[in-house]
């Protein structure tokens, strides 16, 4: 299929459109008997058979594609015969774009779509539906969503990254505080135009230390000069600090240095107490003209097989029974003995705007 990329949007550009098109009307109402909600005994049985006629699935995701993406989907592909699957990979703002285009025309081609940051702007206009996967009931209780919007597809914790050569092991920032020494100023970057980069990092301490102490802090941590990067994506921003660019980025996935530490690069990561927690999401588009397949899909996603396959491509799973690789365990806040703060999407969307904008008067 065509995987050329839509342009790169920021959060609230994203949002303006999704939003446009919900009032336009662009989208289809799901059937009231809509298989995605089906919890018959004989549901495998229906979905099965309801996706082989279907033919192929379409997902919409944020994933990494040799990492992860191509090895889920060939592995659908290997145990459903007959129901295709393919993909198209994007940044989650550019995912939620495209599904706004497509809806808008009434040409919908997505059935699933899947990422960090996505799940909280196709919500907020209206344009996904509810479903049920028997497979949430092996998710912890606070990684579901009540409304049945959403599942979680894979968990991600949030450090700083940086360079070794740069940032001597006594002079690697462990606090918040830390990064108000005046040494790093203007020495860190963090990304903007995503979700995930800085609206993330300022709702993080938002929810945790409360509006006063949390706009304190950062109208100090402004004076700091911190780079705004804005011409990739969160793994490109830390091969920047392996190549010395920049001696910190902050709010990076944490796991990213570990992979390129292993690798030999000089780059490692630091959790910071609390460390931003989310969950990426999988959604069904309302209007989704593959309703069993889509399900299919996302029974396989949360399964533990699925789980699986996300572990030993380095993202940390959300299953109970699934454990993430031993050499990322270091980066897993219970395991460094430091405190999680999740943010679902629920929370991303109602401090996204407001995060935004604190960042915009403050750091822009």
């Amino acid at each position: 299929m065509n995987r050329a990329k839509v342009g790169r949007l920021s959060r609230s550009t994203a949002y303006g459109i999704l939003t446009a098109c919900a009032l336009a009307g662009g989208v289809r109402a799901q059937p009231s008997d809509s298989i995605l909600l089906y919890q018959g005994p004989d549901r495998e049985k229906r979905l099965l058979e309801g996706a082989r006629k279907e033919g192929q699935v379409v997902i919409y995701s944020a994933m990494i594609v040799n990492q992860a993406l191509r090895p889920l989907v060939d592995s659908f592909n290997k145990k459903y015969p007959g129901v295709r699957a393919s993909y198209w990979r994007g940044d989650s703002e550019d995912i939620a774009a495209k599904l706004a285009a497509e809806s808008r025309a009434k040409n919908l081609g997505v059935d699933v779509v899947e990422g960090t940051g996505v799940g909280e702007l196709v919500i907020e206009a209206n344009l996904v539906q509810p479903f049920f996967t028997p497979e949430i009931t092996n998710v912890p209780e606070n990684l579901r969503d009540p409304r049945h919007l959403w599942a979680p597809t894979r968990l991600s914790y949030f450090s700083i990254a940086y360079n070794t050569r740069l940032v001597p092991p006594d002079r690697v920032p462990k606090t918040f505080e830390d990064l108000l020494d005046p040494q790093w100023k203007g020495k860190m970057s963090w990304r903007i135009g995503s979700s995930s980069g800085t609206p993330l990092f300022i709702t993080n301490l938002r929810m945790a230390w409360g509006e006063d102490k949390a706009m304190a802090y950062f109208r100090k941590l402004a004076d700091q000069k911190i780079v705004n990067f804005g011409s990739g994506s969160a793994r490109t921003l830390v091969d920047r600090v392996v190549a010395g660019e920049y001696p910190i980025a902050l709010n990076i996935f944490a796991h990213h240095p570990l992979i390129s530490a292993a690798k030999g690069a000089p780059v490692s990561s630091q959790l910071m107490d609390p460390v931003a927690t989310t969950t990426a999401t999988a959604a069904i588009p309302r209007g989704v003209r593959r309703p069993h397949a889509a399900m299919l899909l996302v029974d396989f996603i949360v399964s533990r097989e699925g789980q699986e396959i996300l572990s030993k491509a380095d993202y940390f799973p959300v299953r109970a029974d699934v454990d993430p690789k031993p050499e990322l365990t270091s980066v897993v806040p219970t395991k460094a003995g430091v405190s999680p703060n999740l943010v679902l999407p629920e929370q991303l969307g109602k401090y996204g705007d407001s995060s935004e904008k604190i960042y915009q008067d403050l750091f822009r």
